[in-house]
């Protein structure tokens, strides 16, 4: 299941019945809004929200302009697209940095949100941007909250600084001495969560924030909870006058209510958005990316950050050289392969190739596939990997018996990785029309 899966369904059959006809009338279009409307409730979208979301686009999509336009249906589609976009905030809001060192973000948000993996994910993420970040230990009530702060802050080589449990605010005060004593750009508190909101919680917060001076407040919302996760962040927002929301388990069943509802609920933007287990697992939340995605026309910009992100550009520049003069080995697909693997969930992945969030594609099957290919590819001698041409029978059998897969499946690559560089060949003396119309005759034979 993709991001939003339920919901881009149901907004894609809305949209397939318009945009197949050649003229809407405002009848028509008083239907879509309605099922739009039930589409936006039923993904837990605040009530009030959906209210006026569905005014705003009725007001724009019934206009003169539209409905006597060539292609109406594809009209109310941009605007659906659009006040997405605007519903969700309209640009990626970045975090703000101190004008003198070092800057302090202040993590909150209830137990079980997820607050103190992300700790680590936010680390990790400055890491690349080139800052040296200091997490601070000031959960000082959950049992090994601060041992779980040590094993995020090791797995992304950041440290910790904690003094047991003591008292979380000259706790948080002192890890900002301790920043500025080491040469730490940042400092990242991460601070006690509850299994629901109460006085003790919040006046805890007001006291680190008025201690530590946080140019950040991020409060991390689970959003699987949906309406529950907005309430959270409209409360936190009043308490504490948060400056952005982290959505995190994005990856699970989510239906769309926290990320449409929470900017026009609490007029604070959503920064990042947590989509896995690993370290790596977390985007900065852009909305006008959401909404395609949303939409299923896919997410091409974050499918290619992704992709940055896997490659090391040595690695890149190895590969690039290699296709260019025709090289492309086995060995070079493999590495495709772990690349691939790298960029995280293979249903994320699919989901942000424009149009595979529409078509009948089983992630799973593919995540298999890619596994074999992998073992069948790493059960080859260096020899068979650089001259593939030499796998004949007795070693296909060979080769087959030792990855755990068939003959048929070992002819399957080696029939993908034969079309792979078939491809690259082309591409290189730049007859990639003639391939395009040979491909485009294939398919037309194979309907």
């Amino acid at each position: 299941m993709g991001l939003f899966s339920s919901l881009a369904e149901k907004l894609g059959n809305v949209f397939s019945k318009i945009t197949s006809r050649g003229k809407l009338t405002e009848g028509d279009i008083k239907q879509a809004m309605r099922e739009i409307r039930i589409a936006l409730l039923e993904a837990d979208v605040n009530y009030a929200v959906v209210k006026d979301f569905v005014a705003r686009v009725s007001e724009k999509a019934v206009g003169e302009q539209v409905l006597k336009s060539l292609t109406p249906g594809q009209q109310v589609v941009k605007i659906v697209n659009d006040e997405l976009v605007a519903l969700m905030g309209s640009t990626n809001a970045k975090l703000e940095v101190s004008s003198k060192p070092p800057t302090v973000i202040m993590m909150c948000g209830l137990q079980g949100a997820g607050k103190t993996t992300f700790c680590g994910k936010l680390a990790s993420y400055l890491v690349k941007q080139g800052k040296k970040p200091l997490l601070a230990a000031c959960d000082v009530y959950r049992p090994a909250a601060i041992n779980q702060l040590q094993v995020v802050g090791k797995r992304v080589n950041v440290p910790v600084f904690e003094q047991g449990a003591g008292d979380p605010v000259k706790i948080a005060a002192a890890a900002v001495k301790e920043a500025e004593r080491l040469g730490h750009d940042t400092v990242i508190i991460d601070t006690a969560g509850r299994l629901h909101i109460n006085e003790q919680l919040m006046d805890e917060l007001k006291n680190i924030k008025q201690k530590t001076s946080p140019v950040e407040i991020l409060l991390t919302v689970d959003s699987m909870t949906g309406q529950d996760a907005v309430n959270v962040a409209k409360t936190f927002n009043e308490e504490l006058d948060i400056t952005g929301v982290i959505l995190t388990k994005l990856d699970g069943d989510t239906r769309g209510g926290a990320a449409l509802s929470i900017r026009s609920v609490t007029g604070k933007p959503i920064k990042f958005c947590g989509t896995g287990e690993k370290p790596t697992d977390m985007e900065p939340f852009h909305p006008d990316r959401m909404a395609s995605r949303i939409l299923g026309m896919g997410d091409v910009l974050t499918l290619i950050e992704k992709a940055q992100n896997a490659v090391s550009e040595d690695e890149m520049r190895k590969m690039e050289k290699r296709i260019r003069e025709n090289k492309f080995t086995l060995e070079d697909f493999l590495t495709q392969f772990k690349s691939l693997a790298k960029m995280g969930d293979i249903n994320e992945v699919v989901a942000m190739i424009p149009g595979m969030s529409k078509a009948n594609v089983d992630a799973s099957q593919i995540d298999e596939r890619i596994n074999k290919y992998k073992s069948i590819i790493l059960s080859m001698t260096p020899q068979e990997r650089t001259h593939p041409e030499i796998i004949k029978s007795s070693r296909r059998k060979r080769i087959a018996a030792g990855s755990g897969t068939t003959v048929q499946e070992v002819n399957a690559l080696l029939k993908q990785y034969d079309q792979t560089r078939e491809m690259i060949k082309v591409a290189n003396t730049g007859k990639m029309p003639q391939m395009q119309q040979k491909v485009i005759r294939q398919k037309r034979r194979f309907r």
